[in-house]
């Protein structure tokens, strides 16, 4: 398929006009026309690139792309190179951040509650990217820190009881751990996220509210991967997700 056509849908499909975004959504760095091999990623990072060379893809489409607000213009050192390496090889980029966040049906908040079995009942936060919903059945803290670690290999970090049984719950991938007050006053049991700051520990202890700071790449490993098998299936175009491991 042709470079532009496959902005076009992904812009279309993700709405990017309804965000304001902290950097450019749709096609970042220009590649070659036509595109037959697609390697998606969480972030386009110096060995994501170098893994969809090996691979002779066309496209790279990633949930952290470049030219983020208020950062340095340039194009030195790591950033020259890993554009360089894309235009040396004639790679497109392609990157959504909060229209991938959004997103209900591929997006990272949708691709996360569907795999810790939370039915989701609204949004909220900012431009409504949050969500939040209910588990089934009531579970402890300890048993939902057990499930984030099967599910996502990275155990949690929890501010709360481990025995306490959690039902409601908010959710936000990444690094959303503004969102908790907003979270406790829709008076959910827990909020999981990616990252946690010092405050939310205090919040936790004196609202009552759980906190779950699960991984930032780790929560968000699921849309990017669901919309390249997206990409791949109604296009008839290989598909790639590569996992470069990441702690945090």
């Amino acid at each position: 398929m042709h470079q532009n056509m496959l902005e076009n849908y992904l812009n279309d499909l993700l709405g990017i006009q309804q965000f304001r975004d902290y950097c450019p959504n749709g096609l970042q760095v220009e590649g070659r026309t036509s595109i037959q091999t697609l390697v998606s990623g969480v972030t386009a990072s110096q060995a994501l690139i170098q893994a969809a060379v090996g691979l002779r893809a066309d496209a790279i489409i990633v949930h952290h792309g470049y030219f983020w607000r208020g950062e340095d213009a340039c194009l030195r050192g790591m950033k020259r190179h890993r554009i360089a390496t894309l235009i040396k090889h004639d790679i497109n980029l392609y990157a959504y951040h909060l229209p991938l966040d959004a997103h209900t049906e591929l997006g990272n908040n949708t691709q996360l509650g569907k795999k810790l079995g939370i039915v989701e009942a609204g949004r909220f936060g900012e431009q409504n990217i949050a969500a939040y919903g209910h588990f089934p059945e009531s579970v402890s803290l300890d048993e939902l820190s057990n499930l984030l670690n099967s599910v996502l290999g990275r155990k949690p970090l929890i501010i709360g009881d481990p025995l306490k049984p959690v039902r409601r719950v908010a959710w936000c991938t990444g690094a959303a751990q503004s969102y908790f007050e907003e979270a406790i006053r829709l008076g959910v049991d827990i909020f999981i996220t990616g990252e946690i700051s010092e405050q939310n520990v205090h919040t936790a202890r004196e609202s009552g509210t759980a906190f779950i700071s699960a991984g930032h790449h780790a929560t968000e490993r699921y849309g990017i991967q669901a919309l390249g098998e997206h990409l791949s299936q109604k296009f008839s175009i290989a598909h790639h997700f590569i996992e470069v491991e990441n702690p945090v």
